[in-house]
């Protein structure tokens, strides 16, 4: 039985002029204060793809928090059914993301997505989509600017300067590391943008992304030997094999 119930606002069967009518009628419901509870398990969530693009493949790491230690993880694979359309990649890879979803053994208090939450023309990234969808707090955690301005970062870990678009405040570039090129983070759905920028901090050890990105990513894209090694390395943690 599925441990979270995902709410069918729309169809996915639709045209890029559809999908933005649909992303300007749910931005309104997207929260940007902190609606969360206590956090005792991060997700990661990535979404790649396989045979020339004609397969989605949609990956989730579960790790508990703040230990960040490997718990759960899922990989959905479905038919690719949308074109590539900037600022409409959720129609893409959000269908996948939820099949992913139905197969956890347990259910996240947040969500790091490989990707924008607000700081989108519309408001309505793929955090922000998956966040409203599946009513979890979630961070749109970006390698690449999509919308905005910003000033030069500091260079020290935890620096960080607002992302601005249209004279308001839609995310931070956050240097997670010292001499190392800033993320893109942006509140997804109920959390704020300060406390965003904590858990994303709080989860990132030693390396540039997030353990909860880390992790997702080798699921996401990596190859069927290297995630068992991946594994193999985390083998003193309980991992539920899906």
């Amino acid at each position: 039985m599925p441990v979270m119930k995902i709410q069918a606002r729309h169809p996915w069967n639709v045209t890029p002029q559809e999908a933005i009518a649909i992303q300007k009628a749910l931005c309104a419901e997207i929260i940007t204060s902190d609606a969360l509870g206590q956090v005792h398990y991060v997700a990661g969530i990535d979404v790649g793809f396989e045979a020339s693009n004609t397969i989605t493949r949609a990956a989730i790491a579960i790790l508990s928090f703040p230990e960040l230690k490997l718990v759960d993880h899922v990989i959905a694979r479905l038919p690719t059914q949308f074109p590539y359309v900037p600022g409409l990649l959720s129609f893409r890879e959000v269908p996948a993301v939820l099949a992913a979803f139905e197969k956890l053994n347990i259910q996240p208090d947040l969500l790091l997505v490989d990707g924008q939450g607000i700081a989108h023309p519309r408001r309505f990234g793929i955090a922000s989509h998956i966040g409203l969808l599946c009513d979890i707090p979630a961070i749109g955690v970006a390698k690449t600017r999509l919308i905005g301005e910003f000033s030069e970062v500091p260079n020290k870990r935890g620096a960080w300067s607002p992302l601005t678009y249209k004279g308001e405040i839609i995310g931070a570039v956050l240097r997670t590391r010292t001499d190392i090129n800033p993320l893109y983070i942006s509140p997804g759905h109920r959390i704020s943008l300060q406390t965003a920028i904590h858990y994303v901090m709080a989860c990132t050890t030693k390396f540039r992304l997030p353990e909860t990105t880390r992790w997702a990513h080798r699921l996401a894209s990596g190859k069927e030997s290297d995630i068992q090694r991946a594994l193999m390395k985390n083998a003193t943690q309980k991992i539920f094999l899906q």
